[in-house]
């Protein structure tokens, strides 16, 4: 064998009992295979290639007569799929196409709604702020900032346990069962009358919409390749930009309609209350878990489908809780680090999810003209994050550079936002406007945990920790707005341009830790992305495979 993989195991003499043992645990209780007679030059000329780009090119191997069952597959979900896939014939790339045209006809959509749904639902309090709400409420002072922070409490505590039922059960069944408890809880906000039934409702708002941004990142692995996966995730995160911008049409219309027997502010949670229960018993029925159960999906795309996220090198998911996983994931830098800059990102982002309406129209416009300036700032963040996913996506190595050009914009913008005088209108709201820019380092940070973490639990705990740091970040943020600052929100541009330039330097000394560690795994030896595969698949850490490559 010429070592170029563990791809012609079936058809050749197996060169290591380890690798052996490890990667056909699931055969114990089968029948011997039968191996096929072939020639071993040809099958080293034929050898499969899961690289980055995700096609998967692999030979015939002896035919399987046994149906391998999930249960025996130790708690790593598609491990069946995937060792059946060593036994399936060449993937074509007529075939990896299709397979992904599929995945992304039934999924993107899902994806980019609930996301769309979460985000106006969580933000909905800054168009009701414009229409009275606080004063419906009986709100004063600084208890409307409480108000909106008191959902990231509720986010916080709901990290850990959302991680783990994502991660123990269907994830469809959890997003859909979470999806109808938020859009109770966006109904219910109308009657809510005072300070202390604002604070309980916004804090179980943020416990049941704490499974929708992780989880959809989580399940972007799922189903899709390192080199697929940047474009995917920043489609279905400019949601966040796209119901930025459907949340100042609404409240645009609303300024443009009579008042009537119900306050306009009541009437943006009834609808989007609504809209979000119907929702989430479609998710509940409709989204898959991961490849190799998507009903979507033949029966053959599902074993390729897995073949394909196989090369990722990090596996999809496994249903047990690993000690030593937690352990690793706590003492990471790269996941410190990744918090660092989450935090930075999310200060920023607490001030402008509750207070960008308020901010434009102090600036001296109406609130009709203020919903519409917020609508147009808003497309610089689909346009940003669109942009970055692609050429990411096409040009190999290229996130973090993304990453750091909008890093860069964003502490620019918010120079502009501090230091330009009140007089400069227009300057101070193309300011305001490029600070979405942000977008671009949240959504591509998202995809390196994803991409760059392996082992399910390790995995499942970083996200936890960055995302609390995201809670935290949204808690402080609109601590910083106060009113007597008002037009200009100096405390606010100022914690804006910190947590900026700390998620820039976060970001860079990441980019710096992962291409070094790339460069000394080359100098011990080339990556075998077989191997890398089926470490992954058997939810190895990124530490324990010496195959495995970080994607910058």
């Amino acid at each position: 064998m010429s070592g170029k993989g563990f791809g012609v195991f079936w058809a050749s003499p197996l060169p290591s009992t380890h690798y052996y043992t490890s990667f056909a645990y699931p055969f114990r209780t089968m029948a011997p295979l039968q191996r096929q007679q072939t020639d071993v030059s040809k099958a080293d000329s034929d050898f499969s290639s899961l690289g980055e780009k995700g096609l998967v090119q692999q030979r015939e191997y002896a035919p399987q007569h046994e149906i391998i069952s999930e249960e025996d597959e130790g708690g790593n979900v598609g491990q069946a799929e995937f060792i059946k896939s060593q036994h399936a014939a060449e993937i074509t790339p007529e075939q990896n196409k299709a397979i992904l045209r599929r995945i992304d006809f039934f999924l993107l959509p899902l994806f980019l709604l609930t996301q769309t749904l979460q985000y106006l639902d969580k933000t909905a309090l800054n168009y009701g702020k414009v229409f009275g709400l606080e004063k419906g409420m009986g709100l004063s002072g600084q208890q409307f900032s409480w108000v909106a922070s008191t959902f990231y409490f509720g986010y916080l505590v709901a990290q850990m346990p959302v991680s783990y039922l994502i991660g123990r059960f269907p994830a469809g069944k959890v997003m859909g069962i979470t999806c109808i408890l938020w859009g109770v809880c966006v109904l219910t906000t109308i009657t809510c009358k005072t300070f202390a039934t604002a604070m309980v409702n916004r804090f179980f708002l943020g416990v049941f919409e704490a499974s929708v941004t992780p989880g959809l990142s989580l399940m972007t692995g799922f189903f899709y390749t390192r080199a697929e996966s940047p474009l995917r995730q920043t489609i279905w995160y400019s949601s966040v930009g796209w119901g930025g911008m459907l949340g100042a049409l609404m409240g645009a219309g609303l300024e443009k309609m009579p008042e009537g027997a119900t306050p306009k502010w009541e009437f943006i949670f009834i609808v989007l209350g609504s809209i979000t229960i119907a929702w989430g018993f479609l998710l509940y029925f409709f989204l898959a878990d991961g490849p190799s159960n998507a009903a979507w999906l033949k029966a053959e795309y599902r074993t390729l489908a897995v073949a394909r996220v196989a090369a990722n090198g990090v596996g999809i998911k496994n249903k047990k809780l690993k000690r030593n996983q937690i352990i690793a994931a706590l003492v990471c830098p790269r996941a410190w680090l990744l918090t660092i800059a989450m935090f930075g990102s999310s200060v920023p982002n607490g001030i402008l999810t509750s207070f960008s309406g308020t901010i434009i129209k102090d600036m001296g416009f109406s609130t009709y003209d203020a919903a519409l300036l917020d609508c147009a700032g808003r497309s610089f963040q689909i346009i940003a994050v669109l942009i970055a996913g692609y050429v990411a996506s096409k040009f190999e190595n290229t996130r973090m550079l993304m990453v750091f050009i909008g890093n860069a914009i964003c502490v620019m913008a918010t120079a502009l936002l501090s230091f330009l005088p009140s007089s400069m209108t227009w300057g101070r709201l193309i300011g305001f406007w490029l600070v979405n820019v942000q977008s671009i380092g949240f959504t591509l940070g998202l995809v390196m945990i994803s991409s760059n973490f392996g082992g399910y639990t390790k995995k499942s705990i970083v996200s936890s920790i960055v995302f609390a740091a995201y809670c935290a970040g949204n808690i402080a943020g609109p601590q910083f707005v106060y009113k007597h600052e008002a037009p200009r929100y100096q405390s606010g541009a100022y914690a804006m341009m910190g947590g900026y330039i700390a998620k820039l330097v976060a970001h860079v000394l990441l980019w710096f830790i992962m291409a070094a560690s790339n460069k000394k795994r080359d100098r011990q030896g080339p990556a075998d992305p077989k191997l890398a595969a089926a470490a992954g698949m058997e939810d190895k850490m990124e530490t324990e495979n010496p195959n495995f490559r970080f994607v910058l």
